[in-house]
């Protein structure tokens, strides 16, 4: 199964992306970075630069149909982007309006937020977005990882990296029982 990680050109939590990166490769699927410009992308340390990441997709010219699920990965900077860009927000709306499983960790339901697809769920994130959360009509719970399957998709979520190795676990285990057969 083909798997999307969409991120903005910098700003990504390095970590954020790679563990979960390699833990779909482990399950055997394919991860796809989408991002919202050709290129490589700078992904981040906190706040010094880490390395950059070819894109392998453009999320102008894709969309959900393409994948069995998404990856959100967070950072301060990149879900913020994400926000931003009408491109990104309606690829990452597309996977719940199609019933695929949706992950996101740390900062990244920023962009959940603005695609309107938090109301009536469940979810954790980093602790500055519960108001933001709540306000876009999601309940906000300080776990490690949350599996919301109350709307049309499932929604895994996770707070921060050290939660990274249970977020990993609990997404992948959820693509697999959610795979088309």
């Amino acid at each position: 199964m083909r798997i999307a990680f969409l991120v903005a050109s910098e700003g990504i939590e390095q970590v954020e992306l790679t563990e979960p990166w390699q833990a779909v490769v482990d399950a055997g699927d394919t991860p796809v970075l989408v991002s919202t410009g050709e290129g490589t992308v700078q992904a981040f340390h906190h706040l010094d630069r880490g390395d950059t990441f070819p894109v392998d997709e453009v999320v102008g010219d894709t969309d959900a149909a393409g994948y069995g699920a998404l990856v959100l990965p967070g950072g301060v900077a990149n879900p913020d982007a994400l926000r931003m860009d009408e491109g990104a927000v309606a690829f990452a709306r597309s996977f719940f309006e199609a019933g695929k499983p949706v992950a996101a960790i740390c900062h990244a339901p920023w962009t959940l937020v603005e695609a309107d697809a938090l109301r009536g769920r469940t979810l954790t994130s980093w602790p500055s977005l519960r108001t933001d959360i709540r306000n876009a009509g999601g309940t906000w719970v300080d776990e490690p990882v949350h599996i919301c399957r109350n709307g049309p998709n499932t929604l895994i979520t996770s707070r921060k990296p050290d939660d990274l190795g249970d977020f990993s676990r609990a997404f992948t285990q959820e693509f697999a029982r959610t795979a088309p057969a």
